[in-house]
């Protein structure tokens, strides 16, 4: 399997104010982050469908290095982050909520692939997903997972920005005005796998709040004798959830804290989304932009040192200062579009659009913590 590290010195202002957990020194640890497994856990991209090789044995070969995980030192991982899209299809057009609410699916033929309902994905792509996380569970890894926009049930192309099919395909841009938008709706998908009450954190005592039926969660973990605090928020998140994520960290007050989300950063590290899948801008009585995340949320709670994201394909980081004037680092990684290992077992290359099929190739990034050099 490969690995993207990203050193990271935990050296922040804001871990002095929090409670070490023993008298033994701070040591280093590391955590994983899981970006977008979607490609390898579609049904498409098994051998069974004509695909050169198995996209789901390379995902739970992924997910067991990833449970088997061992530092220098013999430790094992403190804290794994998924950051969404674990599958790839959607179960319905559209889900009851927003169809009561008014909206409208249309038609678009750029997007056919993506907008394809499947009862495949309830047969085969959410047990493939749930069977990987299992190894982190039976490892005693404690995890959380923030749903992508693949993970909702519903996936649909809005009347209010239809795509224009007069344009010449030599002349087609990644822009609404050419391709349309998409929305996203019903997580009842997700919470069959990841819900607050199911297998994996019904009994765990480091799951310690949910919303919505665990579609944004929050965790709790022990690494370098110090404890952290993990908070997963749904994608570009309504203003009932940033309220939500505000409580948990009153809860535990200094407790320094990592936040995860699916769609927060593109590739040049700017806090704008994939334009056309802008939930902010198609509906935003129920959703933030990452700038109003920011806003709202990361830059003006202190414990907030860390957020994580994935959605867009490359990796990009930026650092800015918060309300209190201390660091908040902000990391996107994303390796769905990796197609060395499909080429490899000879899968062509996408004819639309000249690349390689994305699949991920199991790349996932580990992130390690360093305070021993320079303890908090």
């Amino acid at each position: 399997m490969n690995v993207f590290r990203l050193p990271l010195l935990v050296a922040l202002l804001l871990l002095a104010a929090c409670t070490q957990t023993t008298s033994v020194a701070p040591t280093a640890f590391t955590l994983a982050v899981i970006p977008d497994t979607q490609n390898m856990v579609s049904y498409k991209h098994q051998k069974n469908a004509g695909f050169a090789l198995d996209g789901s044995e390379q995902y739970l070969r992924q997910m067991a290095t990833i449970a088997n995980w061992r530092d220098a030192a013999g430790q094992p991982l403190a804290f794994v982050v998924g950051v969404g899209d674990v599958w790839q299809h959607q179960s319905k057009v559209m889900d009851e909520e927003h169809r009561a609410r008014g909206f409208v699916a249309i038609d678009n033929p750029y997007f056919a692939s993506e907008l394809a309902v499947t009862d495949r994905v309830l047969s085969d792509e959410i047990p493939l997903a749930v069977a990987g996380y299992r190894k982190l569970a039976d490892a005693s890894i404690p995890f959380g997972v923030a749903p992508g926009n693949h993970d909702h049930d519903a996936m649909w192309s809005v009347a209010g920005f239809p795509p224009d099919m007069t344009i010449a395909p030599g002349d087609i841009r990644m822009i609404p005005q050419h391709l349309g938008m998409l929305h996203i709706g019903g997580l009842d998908n997700f919470r069959s796998a990841f819900s607050a009450d199911g297998e994996f954190f019904r009994d765990a005592p480091w799951y310690v709040a949910s919303h919505d039926g665990g579609a944004s969660s929050a965790q709790l973990f022990t690494a370098g004798g110090y404890r952290f605090l993990h908070i997963a928020l749904t994608m570009q998140p309504s203003d009932a959830v940033l309220a939500w994520a505000h409580s948990v960290i009153d809860r535990y007050p200094g407790i320094p804290t990592i936040v995860s989300t699916h769609d927060y950063l593109n590739t040049d590290g700017e806090r704008l989304p994939n334009p056309m899948v802008d939930l902010a801008r198609v509906d935003p009585d129920q959703h933030n932009s990452a700038q109003q995340l920011w806003e709202k949320l990361l830059s003006q709670r202190d414990e907030i040192f860390l957020v994580l994201c994935g959605h867009q394909h490359a990796q990009s980081r930026r650092v800015d200062l918060n309300a209190q004037g201390h660091q908040v680092h902000q990391v996107l990684a994303d390796y769905q579009a990796r197609g060395q290992s499909g080429l490899d077992a000879g899968q062509p290359m996408d004819s639309r659009r000249g690349v390689p099929a994305g699949l991920g190739d199991g790349w996932f990034r580990l992130m390690r913590f360093d305070m021993a050099a320079q303890p908090p």
